[in-house]
């Protein structure tokens, strides 16, 4: 086991390093201010963003994200394998400079549980004042107001997020799209989807979108490799819509655009509940961050509107059928499009959807719902799922055997689902919803189970 210590600064701060809580711990000093004094690792970019639409965010929102920052540095350039000892939980501390360090004392401890909760890691969060020359990282904007949302809506390229743009867009809602991106393939899609939104929708999308690029070097923590577990990119996708919420003004609702089945993420063998489980729009995680959004006093709400249905009757209930038709191959889904890209068969390495992770299988059997068969013309590496017997001792049949396993236990004893649908984590916010979550998990699998049918996965000698 190996602590960390991550110590964010802005600009010089000459001897304000505290002293390290844990012995052994190891630090890394992170300065978030470049040599032309403006915010690092992206972040001055966003706000850039948002001052030409001639809109200020607050200063807590900026704490809010600059933490997040801090958390995906750590998350993703702490190695798991390297810094635990079961091989997944780290332990990490991290110091931010804050505007209000007693306002967000307050949340001090919210924020340790939620985290822990989201990535299965033990952090603890430190504030201090920001420094005399940074107390004011909002510019104000002097630009013409050129925009004025009704709401804000996550926009991550896949074909969820897609569905959910349309819907609201149809409804004549103006909603200000948020989407984070690092690579290029994830920044081309989004790309992608946002020029056809802007030809369907012209007037209500071009410029009604904001874009954060936060990403570090490999150097960034001190003595680790990186992680591509990558379980805190919710907080900072979360964080940035805040941001942006904050600077419309008002009391602001973000759509989290998630199907259900996902949304919850019930593991489908027990294996699963650790490090292959995700929780970044889980509901107990979402309340958590409604929470902590009020105590800071921004005034916005996480919500999704189709925690209750499948992703499949997301597609069936589209409010521009033929436009999704058109265009939901531009969407991306899979959880790893360039896993293929040093397979010994080159003609096997495309960087497109694989066609068998858990992501690309929901994807799959919902746009064989909503369009029928044959009709999807999303590029698969795994195109035919009957040509062959899949190996499910290897990626390519790993998840479609755990789907036929978990519809095998819960046709044998359907009432398991009123238990499993709480494995993931406490529903006790949404008492009056249990029977909707336990439909959608129902749905969603049988759902897959349509796609799966006649498949066959076992392992092969």
């Amino acid at each position: 086991m190996t602590h960390h210590t991550i110590y964010c600064r802005l600009g010089s701060e000459a001897n304000s390093l505290p002293l390290p809580i844990m012995a052994g711990t190891v630090l890394s000093d992170i300065n978030f201010i470049d040599i032309a004094g403006e915010l690092n690792f992206g972040l001055e970019m966003t706000l850039a963003q948002l001052d030409k639409m001639g809109l200020t965010p607050t200063e807590v929102a900026i704490d809010l994200v600059v933490l997040a920052t801090a958390l995906t540095a750590a998350d993703t350039r702490i190695s798991r394998a390297e810094n635990s000892q079961d091989r997944w939980t780290r332990e990490i501390d991290i110091f931010i400079p804050v505007s209000d360090t007693a306002l967000w004392r307050t949340q001090q401890q919210r924020l340790g549980h939620m985290l822990r909760f989201l990535t299965g890691d033990h952090w603890r969060i430190f504030f201090r004042e920001r420094p005399a020359a940074y107390r004011k990282l909002a510019r104000q904007s002097e630009h013409l107001k050129t925009t004025s949302p009704t709401s804000v809506c996550l926009f991550s390229g896949g074909l969820d997020s897609f569905i959910g743009a349309v819907d609201l867009l149809c409804e004549g809602q103006s909603p200000l799209l948020v989407s984070h991106r690092w690579d290029t393939l994830t920044a081309s899609r989004q790309n992608e989807c946002i020029a056809e939104l802007s030809t369907r929708f012209p007037g209500l999308v071009v410029g009604n979108h904001m874009t954060g690029r936060v990403g570090f070097d490999h150097e960034t923590v001190t003595s680790s490799t990186t992680e591509d577990t990558l379980r805190g990119r919710s907080f900072l996708f979360f964080s940035l819509a805040a941001l942006a919420a904050s600077a419309i003004g008002e009391d602001i609702t973000i759509h989290v655009p998630e199907n259900g089945l996902i949304s919850l993420n019930v593991p489908l063998d027990p294996s699963r509940l650790g490090a292959l489980s995700t929780r970044t729009t889980h509901p107990f995680y979402m309340s958590r961050f409604n929470e902590l959004l009020q105590g800071l006093g921004i005034k916005a709400t996480l919500h999704n509107r189709y925690r209750h249905i499948t992703k499949g009757q997301m597609v069936e209930q589209c409010k521009d059928m033929s436009f999704l038709r058109m265009h939901a191959s531009k969407t991306m889904s899979c959880s790893g499009p360039a896993k293929y890209r040093f397979h010994p068969d080159q003609t096997m390495r495309k960087i497109q959807h694989c066609g068998h992770c858990v992501p690309c299988l929901i994807r799959r059997a919902s746009l064989l719902r909503g369009f029928g068969q044959d009709e999807d013309e999303t590029p698969y590496t795994l195109q035919g799922l009957r040509t062959r017997v899949l190996d499910s001792s290897k990626p390519e049949g790993e998840h479609i055997r755990a789907f036929q396993l978990a519809l095998a236990r819960l046709n044998a004893v359907p009432e398991r689902a009123k238990r499993d649908i709480h494995v993931p984590g406490p529903l006790s916010d949404h008492s009056g919803e249990l029977a909707a979550y336990e439909r959608v998990y129902v749905d969603g699998l049988h759902e897959v189970g349509v796609l799966l049918a006649g498949v066959q996965a076992k392992a092969l000698a």
